[in-house]
């Protein structure tokens, strides 16, 4: 139960006792805005038909009946027909023991549940980029907190290696590489295969305008250039499983891999299972046909297949290519059916960018008219763009933030700027290439999880370097900071726990009282798949700490029983700033 539930129950019975039964009436409380005295307030106005008083003396006999009654209070007071109700501070001196002797505080225990978070998705004929960032850390933060919500989860990704877009590296690599490879051109392998996807590009662009010079539309254009063409036919002869295109697409797609699992770890991010759509749009094909058969789809005199939606608000899908070859629909399908199948999921959770939203609401109901009950439990956690100070990116352009390249950055900036205020004094090099890591990393994971992700950002790599301010390093500091405190107090033979008695002051009621709030805001952010919410409790627990840390002393404490209070406060603290952060997948030093 939880210390509100447990405040609330009181207040019911208190209320029952002066009033009768509430008879399904639903007492209203909530914590008490930071401008008055008191915990929880309890709001009265439903209750003047039963107490046939006006609001504040009604509020004033509800306090008076639950201060007598209430072990647990200290007092009340009332305002404008609001009950404020401030507790004993032993009695947060007891929650504190309680959250201090709890293993994994703010982690639930296990709910029997099973979810998926499918993130990252690459294709694999490009190079993973600023927006793969987002998405990727996004989706392992919402893993993390799903998973100290009480599911099971498993981390999932799905690598887009097949269709006309990884054709058109492969057809470019063939007709200008020149046999280059990763090893002879010193080039990852997934900036290698990206490089090519452009000269594409760049080629499809120059054809495309000579045809129209000669007087052919732009959509005639675009379906007549040459190297368009062979693209298609690429892609066909790939469904045909032709020895030659198929051995080029292994031998490109490995390249590929291991550049996106140097990033991966660079990154450090991992998953559970990867699925391939070239191993599951066959099964998507499938499922057309059994559409075709339950009269779901239909079939156009071209071959084509697709689903009438019209009657549902939506439009109508193509589901397979008159040239029996799939899109996206047709593998999303089949990979949708083959988790079921594996996994027995009770929810599985899609981290993709807003401009897929229509392409999910499609995929929900195909299942539905398909007869899958299960399409309910899906969950499309849409986010918004990363955009730069410049405008947006452009992957065809090649004017993209590269992943590997941002990183390197940000790890380059933090060692800059840490060097710059001294933090990286007396460090062995390794020690300050770990830090430089750690912070910079740990700057970029924060400056993009403390946004909403269904809000469009703005990605500023110096803003997100600031041991000043809502950044990540101002975080790590204050725990690094809090470190330091409990290494000293060790030195001195104290412990980090606290069994005596103490009286609080009001800042540190408030530190207890906001600990305590963890794990509701842990589950808070988990039924709304928003990191966003970790990372502003953090921030304002680590706010919260420095001014009580600015303003009274810890190990100077002439107390001793006040002084060991402080140090297993702060060791708390320290605990629970290091477990949000690694629920949105950022380290904390150990000093800095």
């Amino acid at each position: 139960m939880t210390i509100e539930q447990t405040i609330l129950s009181a207040v019911t019975a208190t209320v029952e006792k002066l009033y009768g039964p509430l008879e399904g009436l639903q007492l209203q409380l909530q914590k008490t805005r930071k401008e008055f005295t008191g915990d929880y307030t309890l709001v009265v106005f439903p209750l003047l038909k039963r107490s046939r008083k006006s609001p504040d003396a009604t509020a004033a006999e509800i306090g008076e009946a639950l201060a007598a009654e209430c072990p647990l209070v200290e007092s009340t007071n009332t305002i404008k027909g609001f009950l404020n109700i401030q507790l004993k501070a032993d009695f947060w001196l007891e929650e504190f023991r309680k959250i201090a002797a709890t293993e994994q505080f703010g982690k639930a225990p296990a709910n029997g549940k099973t979810v998926m978070v499918e993130y990252s998705s690459p294709n694999t004929n490009k190079p993973l980029h600023l927006g793969h960032i987002r998405n990727n850390l996004l989706g392992y933060s919402v893993s993390q907190i799903l998973e100290a919500c009480g599911y099971r989860v498993i981390k999932a990704n799905l690598v887009n290696d097949r269709g006309i877009h990884i054709c058109k590296s492969m057809l470019a690599w063939q007709l200008y590489g020149g046999g280059e490879t990763p090893q002879s051109s010193g080039m990852k392998g997934d900036h290698l295969v990206g490089k090519y996807y452009v000269e594409f590009d760049k080629h499809y662009k120059a054809e495309v305008k000579a045809l129209m010079e000669k007087g052919l539309s732009e959509d005639e254009a675009k379906k007549e250039a040459p190297i368009m063409q062979q693209a298609r036919t690429m892609l066909q002869k790939w469904e045909a499983h032709d020895p030659e295109v198929y051995g080029l697409w292994e031998r490109m797609n490995g390249w590929v891999y291991e550049g996106f699992d140097a990033t991966y770890k660079a990154m450090g991010v991992s998953f559970d299972k990867v699925y391939y759509e070239s191993q599951t749009y066959l099964l998507g094909k499938d499922i057309v046909a059994e559409g075709l058969e339950k009269g779901v789809f239909y079939r156009r005199e071209d071959g084509s297949v697709w689903i009438d939606l019209t009657a549902d608000g939506l439009d109508e899908k193509l589901l397979l290519r008159g040239d029996g070859t799939s899109v996206y629909m047709t593998q999303d399908l089949g990979t949708a059916l083959s988790r079921q199948r594996d996994e027995s999921l009770d929810g599985i959770i899609y981290v993709v960018g807003n401009e897929q939203n229509y392409h999910f609401q499609v995929l929900k109901l195909v299942l539905k008219k398909l007869g899958y009950e299960w399409s309910d439990d899906i969950f499309h956690l849409s986010y918004g763009m990363v955009e730069l100070p410049e405008g947006k990116m452009k992957s065809r352009e090649g004017t993209v933030v590269d992943a590997d390249d941002l990183i390197d950055d940000m790890v380059t900036t933090a060692r800059e700027m840490s060097e710059e205020l001294g933090k990286l004094d007396g460090m062995t090099p390794e020690e300050q290439d770990n830090i430089a890591r750690i912070v910079g990393l740990g700057a970029l994971k924060y400056f993009i999880l403390k946004v909403d992700p269904k809000k469009t950002m703005l990605f500023n790599p110096r803003e997100s370097i600031d041991f000043n301010g809502n950044t990540g390093p101002f975080i790590q500091y204050t725990y690094a900071r809090i470190r330091s405190v409990l290494r000293k107090a060790a030195e001195m033979g104290m412990a980090t726990t606290f069994d005596g008695k103490v009286e609080l002051i009001a800042e540190e009621v408030e530190l207890v009282k906001y600990l305590a709030d963890f794990p509701q805001t842990v589950l808070q952010a988990g039924a709304t798949y928003s990191p966003s919410i970790i990372g502003a409790y953090v921030y304002d627990l680590a706010k919260m700490y420095n001014s009580y840390y600015h303003d009274h002393s810890i190990l100077r404490e002439e107390r001793e029983d006040v002084r060991c209070f402080r140090v297993a406060l702060s060791s708390v603290v320290a605990s629970t700033i290091g477990y949000g952060m690694s629920l949105m997948g950022i380290e904390v030093p150990e000093r800095m």
